[in-house]
């Protein structure tokens, strides 16, 4: 539907406990379904439209006034495990259907209609939560394990720079271990981050760790098993989580099992690879590299071993001692895929069910670069790493002269330039086709291990840097801050962003660093962001503003690329400001990029 109104002035509905009674009913519980529209649009009757038993079913609803609004509501029992739904306003002889993408004035397919569970709710301390990506090798180093360097590693001194793009990447050690983490752990926790994310921290033939030699032990380099227990036990005593990175898509071409498969024909471990002679080393490798053997989960003894079975690797490591609170799954959409063969969501079900049986609130995300839609049901990953509908989007409308090679996350192509409507389109997207648990269950980042550093992207504006940190930690989704990003590490691709910590604090924006904490601080204090529903406001080529609500409280959150006069109707309701400048009789005016976060009565 094109329409000059702004998002403020349409009828609006999502997931949040604004709008339905319950957000994890059981099976036969009666559910409250709500919209709300400015009480001037022109809605004459308004009709539920959900799914019950795989057939549509219309439910009448009934409209209520409450201030300058209309609310519409419809009551009905939930019979399945997912309820597809949207709503129908009809307005003379004109019709408007509402669902997960917005307002559209012609006929939709169900293809992004709201999404409700009837299942179990997911972890509900990610909703709190700031997650802080760490890559081992390149964070601290306690200097303790060196010694244990393998031959085919190269030493680098822990100030210089990786080289990347050579015969040694991926071999460059720089000797980070986890008693290092352990050293600077009041640093993560003095940030406001209560968790932590790791990349692989298995023993590999590579320092990225990806290439799994063993899925059951620490690596000796990193301090060993003892080592990740010390540090859980210290990280737990300061509020803060653990989370692991596994690769279920692939192992290391120095793991046991294809070490065996390759001596062996006969073997149990041959079953658990893609052989084709016409490949020069045999077997299928992820992206055809014989360092990353394919896994075939066709194998019975294979699923046992990676999460079917009692001691399998996705329930070992959430058990005592480990603790761990999570996974994220390496390429998560392409486990359990190749040519034609498709048991991805066996796989994506067994590991769900394995984490569901040892520690239901753990917390399941996976990589899912490209966003595969049906990846995010409800049944498997709790949520994914959200590139397409937050990352991406933020750097076209936030770049400024950036400084990245490597071409748009994947993309061979210069970062484009969004503007602020195709930057919330693109967010809305993403979230348009999925169930909200989900939305708000994805990881949210401005840049990772795999990526240029977002002060690269920005062209090293800390202003629009700030900015990119206002979205990120006050959007819908668990926020995931790379390790060094804090307080301005560059980086212009994935290796090079792979910086060590420079830990006497030389070349750290330190007003930068505290602008941050400032922002988690309200991040981690306010329960509208974690509770809250999203409702866009007003969206302009170089302004977005959006609030969010819960049944406790309502935020508002402004932000801006440029020099701006705003005028918005709800500054009027300012009850506090949060961050940024205070809006004055109902102006707020901008000195290029900012952020403003303001608590409405």
């Amino acid at each position: 539907m094109s329409s000059n109104l702004q998002p403020s002035q349409l009828p609006h509905h999502d997931g949040s406990e604004l709008y339905l009674s319950s957000l994890a009913p059981e099976i036969g519980e009666r559910v409250r379904f709500r919209f709300r529209a400015p009480k001037n649009f022109p809605i004459d009757t308004a009709i539920l439209r959900a799914y019950l038993d795989g057939e549509p079913r219309f439910f009448p609803m009934k409209r209520r006034e409450e201030g300058n609004e209309q609310w519409w509501s419809a009551e009905i029992e939930v019979i399945n495990k997912k309820t597809s739904y949207r709503f129908l306003m009809i307005s003379g002889e004109k019709y408007l259907w509402l669902n997960g993408s917005g307002i559209h004035d012609n006929d939709v397919t169900s293809a992004e209609d709201f999404q409700l569970l009837a299942t179990r709710e997911f972890p509900r301390w990610i909703r709190s939560s700031v997650f802080y990506q760490i890559f081992p090798d390149r964070f601290a180093t306690s200097g303790q394990y060196r010694d244990l360097m393998p031959p085919q590693f190269v030493a680098r001194d822990w100030n210089s720079l990786p080289h990347g793009r050579d015969k040694t990447t991926g071999i460059e050690y720089f000797g980070g271990d986890l008693e290092g983490v352990n050293q600077h752990l009041d640093h993560i926790h003095s940030l406001g981050a209560n968790g932590i994310y790791f990349t692989p921290f298995f023993p590999a033939r590579s320092t990225h760790r990806y290439d799994a030699s063993s899925f059951d032990e620490v690596d000796p380099l990193l301090g060993g098993n003892k080592a990740m227990t010390r540090l859980q036990k210290a990280a737990s005593r300061r509020g803060i989580r653990l989370m692991g990175d596994l690769t279920t898509n692939h192992c290391g071409a120095g793991h046991p099992w294809i070490q065996r498969a390759l001596k062996n024909k006969n073997s149990r471990e041959r079953a658990f690879f893609y052989w084709d002679r016409s490949v020069k080393h045999g077997y299928e490798g992820w992206w055809g590299l014989a360092s990353l053997p394919k896994l075939n989960y066709n194998s019975k003894k294979l699923q046992e071993l990676i999460f079917s079975g009692k001691k399998s690797i996705v329930k070992k490591w959430l058990r005592k001692p480990f603790s761990m609170s999570g996974w994220r799954i390496d390429v998560g959409n392409m486990t359990g895929r190749y040519r034609d063969d498709d048991i991805h969501d066996l796989v994506v079900k067994g590991v769900r069910d394995a984490l569901d049986e040892v520690n239901p609130d753990a917390w399941l995300v996976a990589e899912n670069a490209d966003h595969f839609p049906n990846d995010l049901d409800g049944f498997g990953w709790h949520g994914t790493m959200n590139y397409n509908g937050f990352m991406r989007p933020i750097w076209g409308w936030l770049k400024n002269q950036p400084e990245v090679d490597g071409g748009f996350f994947g993309v061979p192509i210069s970062i484009p330039s969004f503007s602020g409507p195709q930057m919330v389109e693109a967010m809305r997207g993403f979230s348009a086709g999925i169930p909200w648990r989900c939305f708000v269950s994805s990881m949210l980042l401005l840049d990772s291990h795999d990526t240029a550093r977002f002060r690269n992207v920005v062209g090293d504006d800390g202003a629009r840097h700030i900015a990119g940190m206002g979205l990120l930690l006050t959007y819908p989704g668990v926020p995931s801050i790379f390790a060094g990003d804090e307080f301005g590490l560059k980086g212009a691709w994935g290796e090079d962003a792979r910086r060590t910590i420079d830990w006497s604090g030389n070349g750290w924006d330190e007003g930068f660093l505290a602008e941050v904490k400032k922002i988690i601080a309200i991040r981690r204090r306010h329960q509208a962001f974690a509770e809250g529903g999203l409702r866009w406001v007003q969206v302009s080529d170089d302004a977005v503003s959006y609030l969010r609500e819960s049944k406790r409280e309502r935020i508002l959150v402004v932000v801006t690329r440029s020099n701006q006069r705003l005028t918005l109707p709800l500054f009027d309701d300012v009850a506090a400001t949060l961050y940024g400048n205070q809006p004055v009789r109902g102006v707020m005016n901008t000195t290029g990029p900012s952020v403003g976060i303001y608590k409405l009565r």
